[in-house]
Parts: C-alpha cells; structure tokens; sequence
C-alpha cells in the first residue's frame, strides 16, 4: 500500500494536502481505499463554491459492489472539483494522490489539518485494520 509522507490522512482513508501557493487543501482517497472498492464507475462530486464541513459526507464514488460516502477533512468552501473525473472515475483506481485527487477546498480553519493522522499513524491504523481481518 502506497501512503505518501506529506499528506495527512483520516480514519475513513480520505487524504489531504495544504498547497501553499493556491491556498487550498486537496483532497482524495486512499490507495488502500481505492483498493477496498474496487474498480470506480462514477464519482459524486460536490458543485465550485459549496460550503464543506470536517466530518460530513461531500461525495460519493460508486463502484461494482455500492456506493461510498467521502467525507470532508476539513470545512470551507469547495475551491474546484476534478472535472477529469466525470469521464475517467477509473483515475482515482490508478492514481489516487495525484490525477485522482477530488476536489480542492478553502480551508477556513487550517488548524483542522492537525487532528488528521501523519503517513506513519496511518501506516499503523492500516496494520491494525489487516490484523481484524
């Protein structure tokens, strides 16, 4: 399982990244998630300027076998969604922290960032996860 060491993660396999420059926090699911759902038929995804809040569900993928919620690790506004996304879902299966990131939202509290897990805490919240298994 690929888990990048910038990015911060939460418990249900969302990442984030604080990009300097535009002012924004990226957002997109896991490699471990994107492997749990399997191959991604549609994506979900909240409209430019809609009001996110941390913990509440912003999107859906839908996949073979359901739907999956995904929820905002931070609130603000939604500053741009992955328009590549409506014609190729399957981006996130192939590539989820990069041409697959969902959305990039203005933060309004930065601060939220710090209650999400490091790539090492996540790395062990995985190992913890196979072992229930």
């Amino acid at each position: 399982m690929h888990v990048p060491k910038y990015l911060k993660y939460s418990k249900d396999h969302e990442w984030a990244n604080y990009d300097e420059e535009e002012g924004v926090v990226i957002v997109g699911i896991t490699d471990y998630a994107q492997a749990k759902i399997g191959d991604i038929t549609f994506v979900e995804l909240p409209e430019e300027g809609d009001d996110t809040e941390r913990g509440t569900s912003f999107a859906e993928i839908e996949h073979h076998k359901g739907v999956e919620e995904v929820y905002s690790p931070v609130s603000g506004k939604v500053f741009e969604v992955n328009e590549a996304l409506a014609e190729s879902p399957e981006l996130i299966n192939q590539d989820p922290y990069e041409e697959g990131w969902l959305v990039k939202i203005e933060p309004g509290d930065l601060s939220e960032l710090d209650e999400m897990m490091d790539a090492e805490e996540y790395e062990e919240y995985l190992s913890e996860l196979q072992e229930e298994d």
